[in-house]
């Protein structure tokens, strides 16, 4: 069990584990959080999509659930609030709230620190925006470099049910935020065609924020689900365990000496010696 949680307010009654076998919670307001912690603006529109706004517009995020496919999560940045897109980001329906949360948590740091850090685009030759500083925390955790066909770097978990993919070459720009056919895609499942989940990162999305999510995915902590609610985990794959209650505290000292002090006094009992015959006088009845 997770040292840091906390079994009062745990949502679920399962850990499921590895946590990339988990699913979506179905809420956004975790993925929200870190942005509106800033004071990014929230909007809705009449279908229940909902949107973020930095507030210098220059960074994005839609959620929605009555999207036009399966992309629940987008978020964009711009050089430019009316050019197009420096990068973009999309988690679908069925991934994990946590790693979307992981991203909006390291993009609302990297929003403090301005555009040189959140337009940072990835760079071969600087020792901190090399793309491999996101695949690092992948292999550190035993996750094996793959080469599946020509053209793609990847890395996969042990029990290759999980990987991650990183194209090579020349690709299409308007492809990368409309389709999986991104620089970057992470997915779970038995096969990347028919993916569990998945997510996708272009091109120029700030090295430093891919590795949140690939920090998250990898983490070895698993992550608290309803048995009951089973698309919420991938059934048959992930291995669930119960969450159990808290322990009562064992009593102190002073808890025993208290509850002693507390007991009502007793009347001794009469003796009887124990192999006597001898029956007991009989007390006397009321009077008449």
């Amino acid at each position: 069990m997770p040292p840091h949680d906390d079994l009062h307010t745990i949502d679920g009654d399962v850990y499921v584990s590895p946590r990339y076998l988990a699913g979506s919670t179905v809420i956004g307001d975790p993925g929200f959080a870190p942005l509106r912690d800033l004071g990014w603006e929230l909007a809705n529109d009449d279908l229940g999509n909902a949107y973020l706004n930095a507030p210098d517009r220059k960074v994005r995020l839609g959620y929605l659930p009555e999207g036009e496919d399966d992309g629940l999560w987008r978020i964009n940045a711009y050089q430019d609030p009316f050019g197009p897109p420096a990068w973009g980001v999309c988690f679908n329906d069925s991934c994990p709230t946590e790693f979307v949360t992981a991203f909006t948590t390291a993009l609302a740091e990297a929003y403090e620190q301005g555009p040189d850090t959140y337009l940072a685009a990835p760079d071969p030759r600087s020792k901190d925006r090399g793309p491999f500083l996101a695949v690092a925390p992948l292999i550190n955790r035993g996750w094996q470099i793959d080469h599946p066909r020509w053209g793609v770097f990847a890395v996969r978990s042990a029990d290759g049910l999980a990987g991650l993919e990183f194209t090579t070459g020349a690709l299409d720009p308007e492809a990368e935020l409309t389709t999986r056919d991104a620089r970057w895609q992470m997915w779970a499942g038995k096969s990347l065609d028919c993916p569990f989940w998945y997510a996708t990162a272009s091109t120029d999305t700030p090295v430093a924020l891919v590795r949140a999510v690939t920090e998250c995915v990898s983490d070895p902590a698993p992550l608290p689900r309803w048995r009951e609610d089973t698309h919420s985990y991938v059934e048959g794959m992930a291995r669930l365990t119960p969450i159990l209650p808290p322990r009562p505290p064992a009593p102190t000292p002073l808890d025993v000496q208290g509850a002693a002090s507390r007991r009502p006094a007793v009347l001794p009992a009469a003796s009887v010696p124990r192999w006597s015959t001898t029956s007991r006088p009989v007390l006397p009845g009321p009077r008449r």
